[in-house]
């Protein structure tokens, strides 16, 4: 019984020194955001894209820095002016650190983004499409 117990409480101290020393990694991935985002500009660099960003209601403009895990996604190599995404990362002071990224469609983008995607749409197909022949 006693080994039993002895047994039961090296476990117990073997599983908290786990948690402990996983805490601090499981906090960073919680200190992610959401953020929902327009390509403001024509992108030149896929490393630095300008774009309106909301975050928690709050809209702004900024610009969304890649990693080079996302550098090589494909919806990042293919971004245009006015793409509407959605977005997970942390904001840093040159911008918005990008970690996820979705494509997803002007009508899922919140309120506060959806008549700047709208207003784009419209400028690109008056400005930029006639010269796309």
């Amino acid at each position: 019984m006693r080994c039993l117990m002895r047994a039961i409480i090296a476990i117990g101290c073997i599983l908290a020194t786990m948690l402990t020393a996983i805490g601090p990694r499981l906090s960073l991935a919680e200190d992610e955001v959401v953020a929902f985002a327009v390509i403001s500009e024509q992108p030149k660099d896929k490393m630095r894209i300008a774009a309106r960003v909301a975050i928690e209601g709050t809209v702004s403009d900024l610009k969304l820095l890649a990693s080079d895990h996302i550098l090589s996604n494909l919806i990042w190599r293919k971004l245009e002016i006015c793409h509407a995404m959605k977005l997970e990362g942390h904001k840093v002071q040159e911008g918005f650190r990008v970690s996820s990224v979705r494509v997803i469609e002007g009508a899922m983008l919140p309120m506060v983004l959806q008549g700047y995607a709208g207003d784009c749409l419209l400028k690109k197909a008056l400005e930029i499409a006639p010269f796309a022949d």
